[in-house]
Order: structure tokens, then sequence, then C-alpha cells
């Protein structure tokens, strides 16, 4: 059983939101932020600041990651979103997506990447995969997103 990896297209848009939507992690506001962000890179593919790539499964929807420069920095690019649908968690999607895009961030002349997720209890498993994979947890910055909330961000150099 093999996980494709390819770039987004339009008809994506809907399974994105669906699939985000389904992990129970994430917030009916972020999940508007995330159409739009979406809108935006489709309006503009090469100038927008954001890459997307999709995980395919047996040819099923399995999830994305998008990723990008961060702004004002040398070489700095963050981890924006990622996904993988319930259906599919513990296949090895997610390690699949964040190797990928680190492979094509260090082609891209990147020299390392930042995670910033939430302390909240349903990105433990996310947070326990950035470990996993060789990012260091560098900073909180507390009640950030909510009172008792913390921001909780993770390095990883290239």
């Amino acid at each position: 059983m093999t996980v494709k990896i390819r770039g987004i297209v339009p008809s994506d848009r809907p399974r994105i939101i669906s699939v985000t939507d389904e992990t129970g992690a994430f917030l009916p506001d972020e999940l508007t932020v995330l159409g739009e962000i979406m809108d935006e890179y489709f309006n503009d593919p090469k100038d927008c600041g954001y890459y997307f790539i999709i995980a395919e499964f047996e040819h099923d929807f399995a999830g994305y990651l998008c990723y990008g420069p961060t702004p004002m920095t040398h070489g700095a690019w963050d981890m924006y979103w990622c996904a993988v649908s319930p259906r599919f968690q513990g296949q090895g999607i997610g390690s699949t997506l964040f190797t990928m895009a680190a492979d094509h961030i260090k082609k891209l002349g990147g020299r390392l990447i930042l995670i910033d997720t939430s302390s909240n209890p349903n990105y433990e498993a996310a947070r326990s995969l950035y470990i996993t994979l060789g990012y260091r947890h560098v900073s909180t910055v507390p009640d950030f997103y909510n009172p008792g909330d913390h921001k909780e961000t993770f390095w990883k150099a290239l």
C-alpha cells in the first residue's frame, strides 16, 4: 500500500475542508481561513506564498500539507496547515507529507522549518509526530490562542 504525493488541483478544495473538519481539531473560523488561503493559491499559485501537497492512499484522498516561505526571512519556512483523514491516520501519511515538504523546501534553499501549533490536547498526536520527525520544541507563548491554550513552536534545521 503506497502513499502517492501530488500537487493540489481546484477539485481538492472541498476535500481539504472536509478532511480538516473531520479531524475535530480545527474551529469553524479556521476552516474559513483555510478556504481563503486556497482561494488565494488558486488565484495566483506562483506569488501567493503557499505550497500545497496532497496525499492519496490507495487512490483515495487521505490528507494534505500547506507550507510556505516565512516572510521577511532568508531561508526560513513555515508549515501552516496539515490534516490527515481519521480513516487514514496511523498509516505514515503525515510523516510522508512532512518529509516530502522538507525535501522540497531544502531544494528551494530553505535552511529551517518552523511549526506553530496549539497546546490543546487535540493536537497531542501532531506534536508527537513533529518530535518523531526531528523537530525540536523551542518556545511556548502562554495563553496565545485563548486563556490556557498556548502557542507551541517547533523548529528543525535543514
